[in-house]
């Protein structure tokens, strides 16, 4: 791994450790239980309801994206 890559990953790895991180997927986390399908109105609520959920599950799911990619560097480089 190049020293810009591990770059890379160590302010990734920062900032997935700060307080305002774990803050910030925990709402996340609170808005994705939040959503009622008794709430939703029609198809077009649904489609949009669809897309947020989508996007927080995304952010969500960020952080264990970056370390795996992470790790699976380190295992391809014998480390």
């Amino acid at each position: 791994m190049t020293q810009e890559e591990e770059k890379y990953y160590e302010t990734y790895f920062d900032l997935f450790a700060s307080d305002g991180w774990k803050q910030f997927i925990s709402e996340i986390k609170e808005i994705l239980q939040s959503h009622r399908i008794e709430d939703i109105k029609d198809e077009k609520h649904l489609s949009y309801v669809k897309g947020q959920r989508e996007a927080y599950h995304r952010v969500a799911r960020f952080g264990g994206s970056i370390k795996n990619a992470y790790e699976l560097i380190l295992e391809r480089e014998g480390k």
